[in-house]
């Protein structure tokens, strides 16, 4: 398997896992547990347990009679039932105790062990973040050069980096309200759902601004406040960038090395993903069924309309109205790189042909694309923005069997923008940068490897969606900046 290439081992991984979670929901996933009258709590007179997916009865008689029972419904059709076991572990502690301890089918203790394993993969991701996002920023921030660099062309860069990451935000938030992929038939009558909370739009968003201050940079970088490290790094740089000098050339050579060995780690631990994919989707189908597929099926769908929508509409849009340049040429002389950018993956790893491309296929000044594309390559990733928009929107709807309201669905889209920023122009590194979504909306980590199983075919399409708005970014400042050079004798006349 290590001589294949990263995606076919994920998709054997992800084949095997699925096969064997599968066999194991519908050959083990059933057990109906009496519990002998010597293993009995001392509290009990009677205690019988029903596991099948999706489902799972407690009845319990106490040593005074009283006859009380607990249900774990996932469909989320049980008045009262718990959503997960986990939720019953707050809600009725002890009956979760003995679920643990004498209930579990046989798919649902192997899909709890692999889930452990997996979980081993997932910390690992967690691991590289904070380095990899201060090193990527820095990187890219600081490769700007002097200060002379940060003037009209930084200003009109970031413009529309920010504008095009925020309308493709925006067009995955309405496709995954559209298409709720993860409001399944089973979870059509919700019970539980989040809750909009008490405070306002308005304390909410500014308790974000808050988030992106922090009091102390090194505690932010310990408990991992990514929009404050986020934040904070983009200060640091652009101030280094202004300071220059041996500062600057101290500062970018040291978060260079820093980033080369964070990428060497972060490429070794995505090397690992296979083996991760594999456990994870043994969990999810061992202890849910092959049921999984069809929010999967919608989920991918829905992201692969949400990119193109974006792609083959917006980009396009303002490459005529603004650029003043014909998409289909446009696109033809990017083809190599796009098409490289597809396969690989990796948005840094195609920036040299990128680089080609737009300078010699398509004629943007050096002067330009040198600027703009390592720059975007590092913060403008707009498929991947769009992209964790839509999965974390997705986990949510699994989770909570509702929509998520639309404040916690505002913080999605911000921390979305924020968190592309920091995302690293290589392979998977989305979801690295998932975690941070995931955390600002208060959902579980672990609930990430249920998208794995398609990660590779949604990293090739959001891949392609960034680099072809970096190369679409080349042409709209060149065309601005020609505009403002021929406003400026008639501003001084």
């Amino acid at each position: 398997m290590t001589k294949l290439a990263l995606h076919w081992q994920i998709a054997i991984g992800m084949a095997i896992g699925a096969s064997l979670g599968i066999s194991l929901n519908i050959f083990g996933g059933t057990r109906t547990t009496v519990v002998q009258a010597e293993q009995l709590p001392s509290t009990l007179t009677a205690l019988t347990i029903q596991d099948s997916p999706n489902h799972i009865t407690i009845d319990w008689t106490t040593v005074s009679g009283e006859e009380r029972s607990a249900v774990v419904d996932g469909t989320r059709k049980t008045p009262g039932a718990a959503a997960t076991v986990d939720e019953l572990q707050h809600t009725q502690p002890d009956a979760a105790s003995w679920f643990h301890r004498f209930g579990r089918s046989t798919s649902r203790t192997v899909g709890e062990a692999a889930q452990h394993v997996g979980n081993l993969f997932l910390r690992l991701l967690q691991m590289v973040a904070v380095p990899l996002i201060i090193t990527s920023l820095i990187c890219g921030i600081t490769g700007l050069g002097d200060a002379a660099s940060l003037g009209g062309m930084f200003l009109r860069t970031i413009l529309y980096y920010v504008c095009t990451s925020a309308a493709a935000i925006t067009i995955g938030l309405v496709a995954v309200n559209i298409f709720q992929p993860g409001i399944t038939d089973n979870a059509a009558s919700p019970v539980g759902g989040p809750e909009p909370g008490g405070q306002s739009l308005g304390t909410l968003l500014f308790e974000q601004v808050e988030r992106m201050i922090p009091t102390n940079p090194v505690a932010a970088i310990a408990d991992s406040h990514f929009l404050s490290i986020i934040s904070f790094t983009l200060a640091f740089s652009i101030f280094a960038v202004i300071v220059g000098g041996k500062t600057l050339s101290a500062v970018r050579a040291a978060a260079e090395a820093g980033f080369e060995v964070m990428m060497a780690m972060t490429m070794a631990i995505i090397a690992l993903a296979p083996l991760g994919v594999l456990c994870l989707m043994l969990f999810v189908t061992a202890t849910q069924g092959p049921a999984v597929f069809a929010s999967l099926f919608w989920y991918l769908l829905t992201v692969i309309a949400a990119l193109m929508t974006h792609a083959l509409i917006v980009l396009p849009l303002i490459l005529k109205f603004v650029a003043r340049r014909d998409p289909i040429a446009y696109a033809k002389a990017l083809s190599p790189a796009l098409l490289t950018a597809f396969s690989s993956a990796s948005s840094n790893g195609t920036l040299p042909l990128t680089m080609a491309c737009v300078e010699n296929r398509a004629g943007v000044d050096n002067r330009v694309s040198s600027f703009v594309l390592p720059l975007g390559a590092t913060i403008n990733m707009d498929g991947t923005a769009l992209y964790e928009a839509v999965a974390v929107l997705f986990i949510g709807q699994l989770y909570h069997g509702a929509v998520l309201p639309l404040e916690q669905q505002l913080i999605v889209a911000i921390t979305a923008l924020l968190a592309s920023i920091g995302a690293a122009g290589i392979p998977h590194a989305g979801l690295v940068m998932m975690i941070v979504i995931l955390q600002a909306v208060g959902l579980p980590i672990e609930m990430q490897g249920i998208i794995l199983a398609v990660d590779r075919v949604l990293d090739m399409f959001r891949t392609s969606v960034n680099v072809w708005s970096d190369s679409c970014g080349c042409a709209v400042v060149e065309a601005l900046e020609q505009r403002s050079k021929a406003m400026k004798p008639a501003t001084t006349t």
